[in-house]
């Protein structure tokens, strides 16, 4: 592993190296992007930043200096033989007052490199009781605010599941704790629109150019019921999901064929 702080790699990425009232600490205040890197290339690159600097945009941090970022990822990936790994891009609002008010000193840039497990082929989900706010301030955003997420994935976990699924406040499916969802209903590829306050994902948009579906809000018990269901992530490309609850899927042909076509694409973006 190779970490990268505002410009300067850590000689033991171990060791304390932010601010104690890093404002990203204190309260939440930061966002994020996860990247897959494959053979030493970080997939997506520039997609990846393109969302980074639209959540900065949206939680109130500023302009991203896409041109730094890029230095932190081409510092963490030198000389690591990373064939599968992950890079974790954090921008916080750096050191401030103890309190949600921001101090006025500029933002942490952290560039983190690591190797990654593959994924397993196949995953199980469970639907969670808490909804998405898709009105809220944070709707969209790729924020460190990631409580949510962490009770949710261990009520999964306690249930047997691998992801947890949430629906918002309409009722509508919206996503999972790290990923979009992909469900087949009546022939027809659907997967929740933005509006529905899910994660603008790369991998949902490119799945989307490179295969096809259709974007549609609607309750999530129609997708609870469907005759297959996937998931996309950066770091799980095209899941199949065998288990929702207690119903079993099959992974059916548009699932394989969905996968097929991200195998057969993902090598354009690599290094990009």
């Amino acid at each position: 592993m190779r970490a990268w702080i505002d410009g300067a790699l850590l000689d033991d990425p171990t060791e304390p190296a932010v601010s104690v009232v890093d404002h990203g600490l204190t309260v939440g205040d930061g966002v994020f992007e996860a990247i897959k890197v494959v053979d030493g290339r970080p997939f997506a690159l520039g997609l990846h930043l393109a969302r980074l600097a639209r959540s900065a945009a949206g939680l109130g941090l500023g302009q991203v200096d896409q041109a730094h970022v890029r230095a932190g990822v081409a510092a963490v990936l030198e000389g690591q033989e990373l064939p599968l790994g992950r890079i974790r891009i954090t921008l916080t609002g750096g050191p401030a007052p103890l309190g949600s008010g921001r101090g006025d000193h500029p933002m942490t840039v952290v560039v983190v490199a690591a190797p990654m497990s593959a994924q397993e082929p196949t995953t199980s989900v469970v639907t969670v009781p808490w909804p998405r706010n898709e009105r809220g301030a944070l709707a969209g955003l790729k924020t460190t605010s990631y409580a949510e997420n962490v009770v949710a994935l261990a009520e999964a976990q306690r249930l047997g599941a691998t992801e947890a699924i949430f629906a918002n406040l309409a009722g509508h499916l919206c996503e999972g704790t790290g990923s979009n969802v992909f469900y087949v209903a009546d022939g027809e590829l659907r997967t929740p629109t933005l509006a529905s306050g899910c994660l603008a994902g790369v991998t949902r948009a490119l799945l989307l150019d490179w295969f096809g579906g259709v974007e549609v809000d609607e309750p999530i018990a129609v997708a609870e019921g469907a005759d297959e269901v996937f998931l996309v992530s950066t770091t799980r490309d095209v899941q199949p999901v065998v288990r929702w609850g207690n119903r079993s899927l099959e992974v059916g042909p548009v699932t394989l064929a969905a996968a097929e076509a991200w195998r057969a694409r993902e090598p354009e973006l690599l290094g990009s």
